[in-house]
């Protein structure tokens, strides 16, 4: 079972990209999704208005689909779970994902995030996680996360997996902060490799490999036509790869994401 949230889990739109590109490649059948009247704060995650069919107005509710996903040439076939964090009631829904898990046979369950840090868009993508045992881990071939602190729905679902002794992993990937607003196809890239190697999968993602060019591509623009931004991003290159730097002269992630919308603002304003 792999599962990605879109919310507070979700820098970038990473995690869910991720999940909703597998969904694709593996022509992913929808079978169930939440109750969102049960889950949901309608003031906080608000119901859209869209024209459906015959050009009439349809509301789409947010709400959590789960999905089953032959996965040729893999040992088991997927449960694909995505959708919005509910906004109540965290530890009932992961109860029923659990249990879900546990009448269809899923042997593990892998969960998908993104968070934003002091990281270049230059670099490979930084990825940590942890999993409910040694085994586990080692599979994923990351560090550890040491991380204490606020958590999201996937923390809750994996306490659920824990008490019910049923694995569970989850991976994260570091999205620079001073492009937070734009979707990031290289972490989302990232995240889909892991879990390829982690359950055995294998699906073809020349076209997301060509999104993530293009954002390298778009990003390393804005930053070379700035001084100020490109200077930033220099020393945050030196800091990752643990250059001797005085820590006070690294600019925070607050600071380049202010810098850089101020930056691309200037740019609308300029006609560029």
């Amino acid at each position: 079972m792999v599962c990605a949230f879109k919310g507070w889990n979700d820098a970038g739109d990473a995690a869910s990209s991720a999940v909703a590109f597998l969904a694709g490649a593996l022509d992913a059948r929808p079978f169930a999704r939440l109750d969102p009247e049960e889950f949901y704060d309608f003031q906080a995650n608000r119901p859209c208005i869209r024209f459906g069919e015959h050009e009439l107005r349809e509301i789409v509710w947010p709400t959590v689909e789960i999905s089953e996903a032959p996965a040729p040439r893999a040992p088991r076939d997927l449960v694909l779970v995505q959708g919005v964090e509910p906004s109540m009631r965290w530890s009932t829904l992961s109860a029923n994902l659990v249990d879900l898990a546990e009448a269809l046979g899923v042997q593990v369950v892998v969960t998908l995030g993104a968070l934003l840090g002091d990281v270049p868009h230059t670099r490979p993508v930084a990825m940590t996680g942890h999993a409910s045992d040694g085994s586990l881990l080692a599979r994923l071939g990351i560090q550890a996360s040491s991380y204490e602190g606020p958590t999201g729905i996937v923390g809750v679902l994996h306490a659920a997996c824990a008490r019910a002794g049923l694995p569970s992993a989850s991976l994260w990937a570091a999205v620079p902060h001073y492009v937070a607003a734009a979707s990031n196809p290289q972490a989302a890239l990232a995240l889909l490799r892991r879990v390829e190697g982690l359950i055995g999968v294998s699906v073809d993602v020349s076209e997301l490999e060509a999104a993530a060019a293009e954002y390298e591509r778009q990003v390393g623009l804005a930053v070379k036509s700035d001084p100020d931004i490109q200077a930033f991003v220099e020393r945050l290159e030196q800091a990752t790869e643990g250059e001797d730097e005085d820590p006070s002269e690294v600019p925070s992630g607050d600071i380049l994401a202010r810098e850089f919308q101020r930056f691309l603002r200037q740019r609308g304003r300029e006609g560029k």
